[in-house]
């Protein structure tokens, strides 16, 4: 296929471009993604231009007239912690997630109470139409006089209304409808997504308007269009849960403005609802007395949350033993098996495993290792941890437990829900603790393991 003029072959996945059409993408690896995009012929500038109150022209760092901004309320006190304390003005996020999962309930939610107690907010929706908004805010209770609402997918158009109204929050939903119609190519392609976002961050540092974007994913749960569009924009928020339940989780991925923090919501008929202890939520059906059951104090940006992981460990009826993990990365699940088998002597390697962290939550940092390891022990030898015990540590493959950052506030989260006892690396330092609440140290894997009861064991089948 001959490539035509003023136009160009890019993949609909990475955003990476081809010098001629292939059925396989370098760039992400993927098959069949290769489409061939028109190129504009001519466009506006794409840099920021003049923001700020100051000339687009190179100047001192330390000569930059620079005003700090104070932050607003979204009028949830969740969602203000996962934007690093409140909204910013000009800045431009991206929420992406599930169908159905509650992107525009939370966007609505935020355009009422932030039109009802600080100004006027745009909600430009180019998927519904003014009448299907006005249903949700009814349900949603969010029927704020200064919550205006448009049908509207032409860029030029929505720009046009962000200039006479001037909001504090604009509000599109969803950045994959939304076109500019100098561009010959369908909404949702590579070129439409990434002019029309450059467009909207233009809008959102020239003008400090707060501008949030909604984002479809794709079958894997990332967000559809060119990768380019999360690297753009200045936060990334992904709305994540199950669906046979009422809890969601909005998790920052990306955070221009502060730690990467996690949110906990109830939903039910009346909307979103805050739900500030997530620990508790989260050990509140909490098997007591069962095997395989740990809690682990973990770190979400400057959170510490309490969360229970689970392990089953039992002989398996195939050729392979199968690792199964929901929450937690198999290939960790792999290699605390392997240690377990090598440095403690538990013969794990015939039998099939799965974990999981209950919640809905991911769990990527280092420090759950020591509890992971403890719960896949207990549940083979069917030997149950105290339940009023917290792990906390990092795994070796020597064996040894490494010492894991911001203990202090893992133990005081743990102090705080009425656990009694925590098993830390022996190298955490001094860590002050209130009467009544025990420190054990352990240097090694086995350590740790006597420490809660289970030492060297194998499991007679």
């Amino acid at each position: 296929m001959a490539k035509k003029k003023n136009t160009a072959w890019v993949c609909q996945s990475c955003g990476a471009r081809a010098y001629k059409w292939t059925g396989y993408c370098t760039g992400c690896g993927e098959w069949n993604t290769i489409v061939e995009e028109v190129i504009p012929s001519a466009g506006p500038a794409r840099g920021i231009g003049t923001a700020g109150g100051f000339s687009a022209k190179p100047t001192a760092v330390g000569k930059v007239s620079f005003t700090e901004t104070p932050r607003f309320s979204s009028g949830s006190i969740e969602l203000d912690r996962v934007l690093g304390g409140g909204i910013v003005p000009g800045s431009f996020s991206l929420v992406g997630g599930d169908p159905g999962i509650g992107k525009s309930t939370l966007l609505t939610q935020l355009a009422g109470r932030v039109a009802e107690s600080r100004g006027p907010v745009l909600y430009v929706s180019a998927e519904e139409s003014p009448q299907q908004v006005r249903i949700r805010a009814e349900r949603l209770k969010a029927m704020a006089e200064g919550f205006l609402v448009v049908s509207e997918a032409d860029m030029q158009c929505i720009e046009e209304y962000n200039r006479d109204i001037k909001p504090e929050v604009l509000i599109i939903d969803s950045i994959q409808t939304v076109y500019k119609p100098d561009i010959p190519s369908a909404p949702g392609s590579v070129v439409q997504v990434r002019e029309c976002a450059a467009q909207l961050l233009r809008v959102a540092k020239n003008t400090g308007t707060a501008v949030f974007i909604t984002g479809h994913v794709t079958k894997d749960g990332a967000i559809a269009g060119p990768r380019v569009l999360e690297h753009m924009v200045d936060t990334v928020l992904y709305f994540e849960g199950e669906r046979h339940t009422q809890y969601r989780i909005l998790q920052a991925v990306k955070n221009r403005f502060g730690a990467l923090e996690i949110g906990v919501y109830e939903m039910d008929d009346g909307g979103l609802h805050d739900i500030p202890n997530a620990s508790e939520l989260f050990l509140a059906e909490r098997p007591v007395g069962a095997s395989g059951s740990v809690v682990v104090p973990t770190m979400e940006g400057t959170r510490p949350v309490l969360l229970e992981v689970q392990a089953l460990v039992g002989s398996t009826a195939y050729q392979n033993a199968r690792r199964t993990a929901n929450g937690i990365d198999v290939n960790r699940l792999q290699l605390l098996i392997a240690v377990l088998e090598k440095r403690v002597g538990l013969p794990m390697g015939g039998s099939d495993a799965f974990v999981k962290a209950t919640g809905g939550v991911k769990i990527d940092e280092p420090a759950v290792d020591l509890g992971l390891a403890i719960a896949l022990a207990s549940s083979y030898c069917d030997c149950p941890v105290d339940p009023y015990t917290v792990v906390i540590g990092e795994v070796g493959l020597a064996g040894e437990v490494r010492g894991v950052s911001q203990i202090e506030h893992r133990i005081k989260e743990s102090q705080k829900m009425g656990f009694r006892k925590a098993i830390v690396p022996a190298n955490s330092g001094r860590i002050k603790t209130e009467q009544g609440f025990e420190l054990v140290g352990v240097r090694t894997l086995v350590e740790a393991l006597q420490a809660v009861g289970i030492g060297r064991y194998k499991k007679q089948r």
